[in-house]
């Protein structure tokens, strides 16, 4: 039926045009018009609903492993709700609210010395992070702004480029790799899962304060989801391929840039791998996308 509506020629243009200024040679996007009508707009028409019920501002988190497609999924829901529903859709990811580079020295310092590099539970301003959250979520909206993080700086990015909200947002899409993570159990704890943590995290004092904050204040900011929609990949082997991929995406937006080689993504993706695990085994979830090895989107589950 929503193959035959004209009223949607225009919605799949916009998202044609979208992905053909997405693609890198490497690696096409395949079986655009398929992924459509057989995804983005159903998942569209989910958080129409999801909104319908009460008309108020709904947070929608999405989140995936890395190179899982969290931001050009985040970009398509968007155009599909505005151009469709005409809902005011903001977008935004956990990674904006990294700590500065200055706080996470600090906090390297004081606690552990992987706490410098971002990522992790640990590594985001929170409080910040929840006060926009709730901000959003008024129903006496005043404008905020919403930061923006340069990861080919490691840093945060000066005021005049974070992102203006001046009208009170129909949905906000809230995208990361652990947006609604939980805790693990004590006992999983205890082995060390690769090289960085058998080393580096010889106490365990690095995951246990990860899972300290998951347990506090990010359990706090994720109760202020209304909707979660789970990217599933196949392996976490799939998630250094592909943030290889989104490394050379981030080349060519950021010339002169100091960008990641495979050595250095490898040893990175390390700092990732517990709590990506963890969420592949255990996430519960709204909304459940399973990705395939081709990096496609293979079968949708809903809750």
């Amino acid at each position: 039926m929503l193959r035959k509506n004209l009223g949607f020629n225009k919605v799949k243009k916009k998202y044609l045009d979208f992905l053909k200024s997405q693609e890198v040679l490497s690696e096409p996007f395949r079986d655009k018009e398929d992924q459509f009508y057989r995804f983005y707009l159903p998942l569209s028409n989910t958080i129409l609903e999801e909104f319908q019920k009460d008309k108020k501002t709904k947070i929608i988190g999405l989140t995936g492993g890395q190179g899982s497609g969290k931001s050009t999924i985040s970009s398509i829901l968007k155009i599909i709700l505005k151009e469709a529903h005409n809902l005011n859709t903001v977008v935004f990811s956990i990674d904006d609210f990294y700590k500065t580079f200055k706080e996470r020295k600090k906090m390297s310092l004081n606690v552990s010395q992987l706490f410098l590099t971002r990522g992790v539970p640990g590594t985001h301003d929170t409080k910040f992070l929840l006060k926009s959250l709730l901000k959003l979520k008024k129903f006496r909206f005043k404008k905020i702004m919403i930061p923006k993080f340069d990861k080919s700086i490691d840093d945060r990015l000066p005021k005049t480029r974070w992102q203006r909200i001046k009208k009170k947002p129909d949905i906000v899409i809230f995208e990361g790799w652990c947006v609604g993570a939980t805790p693990q159990k004590n006992k999983d704890l205890k082995m060390s899962i690769n090289r960085l943590e058998k080393e580096k995290d010889i106490k365990r004092v690095w995951r246990k304060r990860v899972n300290f904050e998951l347990k506090n204040d990010y359990k706090k900011i994720f109760k202020q989801i209304d909707k979660n929609i789970f990217l599933k990949v196949p392996s976490f082997n799939h998630v250094f391929k592909w943030r290889l991929l989104q490394e050379k995406k981030l080349k060519t937006k950021s010339k002169g840039k100091k960008i990641m080689n495979n050595a250095q993504i490898k040893n990175f993706i390390m700092y990732y791998e517990r709590l990506t695990k963890h969420m592949m085994k255990n996430f519960k979830s709204d909304v459940i996308i399973n990705i395939d090895s081709n990096h496609k989107l293979k079968s949708i589950k809903y809750y």
